[in-house]
């Protein structure tokens, strides 16, 4: 895979995530797609091998994957990428999904077993980053996050996150043991995040790492300007792509796309670019499986958005208009899942 355009993209900026001393690219790579079989099936390996390679020599080196996306051949995949430049990149993995009918698990026997196999899995010694990757509703979350820090205690991991945890569940599991990341879905039409967890992730140091930061590929044109592979989750699965409500969406394309062409940037960049001038804490993890794609998502970083730029933006994409839900699973997000109170735990055992 050729790498001699590189030098052409920004210089990918290396920031703090969160206040504990993990070091991340400033924007990610997501690469559950480049395995996952509800993403249009699993990709020649090789050239998504070569693809992580490409990031990496272009300065993105943090890398997110999680058991489930395979479910397990992600990991495998990621593990072969990082052989011989484990030292350049900094992995994200995460358990609690335990199969794709979002079997959730918290316990500390499942996060202890799950850890080994990831670890078995990519052929590392360490995780950089763990998350529970949702909360276990009927485990309260002190108890897994302390299974957890006993894994970074073990030198079996580093740093910890959380995905879709409500506001009150990050201070609970704070308190347990530093969470460095919480891992969300934020970009131009999910934004509900803003009113309560970004200020809890910043009042306690918490990085903050957004996913689908592209409206799971909208505002790359996904469903617009390009179609969906017949076996691609998203088009049947996610509210927000079914034909009713994509044809009520897309007007918000078309105004991101009149809102590029002035700056002469794609849609995606300026979505993208949003975000990151939402704050420093805040790094996005778009993923792609095609060499174009990730070229154009890097190109965000070179983006500058004025006051009144990103005043435009908000306006031209207003949230409460979005049509359909953002997941098809939202029984098991934020808003809907609660960690049961410690009491509840001590009383069954």
């Amino acid at each position: 895979m050729a790498t001699q355009e590189k030098q052409k993209l920004p210089l990918v900026e290396r920031v703090p995530l969160g206040c504990h001393g993990l070091i991340v690219s400033k924007q990610g790579l997501g690469c559950m797609g480049m395995s996952h079989p509800l993403m249009g099936g699993s990709k020649d390996d090789q050239q998504m091998i070569e693809l992580i390679h490409y990031a990496v020599d272009c300065g993105i080196t943090f890398l997110d994957t999680a058991d489930v996306y395979g479910p397990h051949t992600n990991e495998i995949l990621v593990g072969k990428a990082v052989k011989g430049i484990r030292d350049k990149v900094q992995i994200a993995t995460k358990f609690g999904v335990a199969d794709l009918s979002f079997n959730v698990k918290g316990d500390p026997a499942y996060v202890r077993s799950a850890c080994e196999a990831s670890l078995k899995r990519l052929d590392v010694d360490c995780i950089d980053l763990y998350y529970q990757h949702r909360i276990d509703p009927t485990v309260p979350i002190e108890i897994t996050v302390g299974e957890m820090k006993k894994l970074v205690e073990e030198g079996k991991v580093k740093y910890l996150g959380l995905s879709e945890a409500s506001a009150a569940d990050i201070k609970r599991a704070h308190a347990v043991h530093p969470i460095s990341a919480v891992q969300l879905e934020w970009s131009l039409w999910t934004r509900d995040v803003e009113a309560e967890i970004i200020p809890t992730c910043r009042e306690l140091g918490i990085g903050i790492v957004s996913y689908s930061p592209l409206g799971r590929g909208f505002f790359s044109g996904k469903g617009i300007v390009e179609e969906f592979a017949e076996d691609d989750w998203r088009k049947t699965r996610i509210p927000r792509f079914r034909p009713q409500n994509l044809e009520l969406n897309k007007v918000f394309y078309e105004r991101l796309q009149d809102i590029g062409a002035k700056k002469q940037h794609t849609p995606g960049q300026i979505a993208l670019a949003w975000l990151h001038h939402q704050g420093n804490d805040v790094v996005p993890i778009p993923g792609t499986t095609k060499i174009k794609n990730f070229e154009e998502n890097v190109g965000a970083l070179a983006v500058h958005l004025s006051k009144e730029d990103l005043q435009e933006i908000e306006e031209a994409v207003p949230p409460e208009a979005i049509a359909g839900e953002r997941s098809p699973y939202m029984k098991f997000t934020w808003q809907n899942t609660c960690s049961p109170p410690l009491s509840s735990w001590k009383n069954s055992i």
